[in-house]
């Protein structure tokens, strides 16, 4: 560490190790505990970094020691013992924000010039990152608070249907993905199930996302089909340059038909499981993403009775790093339900079944089955 005989030369060799060690991850706590250790290494003997409250990665944090290294009993001499260490108060402060200070001793000399440079460009280095680090927070708060209002609460459909859904971030750090679900209802009893996944992550992904799903509300109101539907979506999307693209399955349920009409933009294959529990995967014509201009999407219509619970979902429940697509699908359709099982009981034990509360994206999950109308009182049996 620099001294005054060193001069400049030992002081940027302090500078350059100290951009080494310090803000190597984007955790507050992790930041402040670096800054101290670094000083621990050199010219002091006890270092502590002490906030003042406010604002710690988009919540309110509490004042006090958050970080402490060294024989910290120089800062704190026993009651009636006089202060015998050498101390140097650092402010932390960085783009207008007070975070607190930093408190350096050390016992047996005091600091030098250069050294108490070092002191203030190791706290001023600091600073800067966890400054990096609170924004990065509030942003990722933001994204993800977006999503989850969006995903929370689809649409109602018809009472002829009985629907269940869940949204899994991808943990509580991690930049939010595009993931949704909707429901519409239609005429004549009909409702439209909606999945899909915006490519990318970031509070741009939840915006684009916030568009799409717009974007599909006002266009399935003109109750086009499927295919239709997918195709006004990508026009409208295209138009847009910096609209990301989105893959998105669209499935339009006519109970009183007993059948259903798929149509697949880029997105992964429906699931159904059957009454006896039993799965497979649907045979639906995929089209390219949405946002492309290219169009070219098809619908195909499917039976769709009371003794079946279709599944729609986004990659991050099936996908799993380096193993084949086919591979990860086929573990979902191996999956064996429990007879008689409700809904939510499906949705539960496909996220179980595939570890969804590890998986590598986000997930969102989307099933629907057929309501039966309990007999009328009176009715022949």
């Amino acid at each position: 560490m620099a001294s005054d005989r060193d001069g400049p030369q030992a002081r940027l060799r302090a500078m350059e190790e100290a951009v080494e060690r310090i803000g190597t991850s984007s955790d507050e706590g992790t930041i402040w505990r670096e800054l101290t250790g670094f000083l621990l290494r050199g010219p002091c003997d006890a270092a502590v970094v002490e906030l003042t409250g406010g604002a710690r990665g988009g919540r309110s944090g509490p004042a006090g020691r958050v970080a402490a290294a060294g024989d910290t009993a120089l800062l704190d001499p026993p009651d009636g013992a006089a202060a015998s260490a050498y101390v140097v108060p650092v402010p932390l402060a960085g783009r207008g924000e007070a975070y607190g200070r930093l408190l350096a001793a050390r016992a047996d000399s005091a600091f030098s010039a250069d050294e108490t440079a070092t002191l203030h460009f190791a706290a001023r280095l600091a600073c800067a990152h966890v400054g990096h680090a609170r924004r990065l927070a509030a942003t990722e708060k933001i994204a993800l608070d977006l999503q989850r209002a969006l995903v929370a609460e689809p649409g109602r459909p018809h009472p002829n249907l009985e629907v269940a859904s869940r949204y899994l971030p991808l943990g509580s750090r991690a930049l939010v993905g595009g993931d949704w679900f909707e429901t519409v209802r239609l005429h004549f009893g009909r409702t439209l199930l909606v999945v899909g996944d915006v490519m990318g992550h970031g509070l741009e992904a939840a915006v684009d996302m916030n568009a799409y799903r717009s974007i599909l509300r006002e266009v399935a109101s003109t109750d086009l089909a499927p295919h239709r539907v997918l195709r006004q979506l990508d026009a409208l999307s295209a138009a847009e340059d910096d609209r990301r693209p989105a893959t998105c399955l669209i499935v339009r349920v006519d109970p009183a038909r007993g059948s259903a009409a798929y149509a697949s933009a880029g997105h992964l294959p429906p699931a159904v499981f059957n009454a006896d529990g039993a799965g497979e995967l649907l045979d639906v014509p995929v089209g390219p993403p949405l946002g492309t201009g290219v169009g070219g999407y098809e619908t195909v219509a499917l039976p769709f009775t009371a003794d079946r619970t279709v599944l729609l979902y986004t990659d991050g429940l099936v996908e799993r790093r380096g193993e084949d697509i086919d591979t990860s699908l086929a573990r979902l359709a191996a999956l064996r339900m429990t007879a008689g099982c409700g809904v939510g009981d499906v949705v539960d034990a496909v996220c179980a079944g595939l570890d969804a509360q590890h998986a590598e994206d986000d997930v969102a999950v989307l099933a629907a089955r057929l309501r039966l109308r309990p007999p009328l009182e009176g009715a022949a049996g």
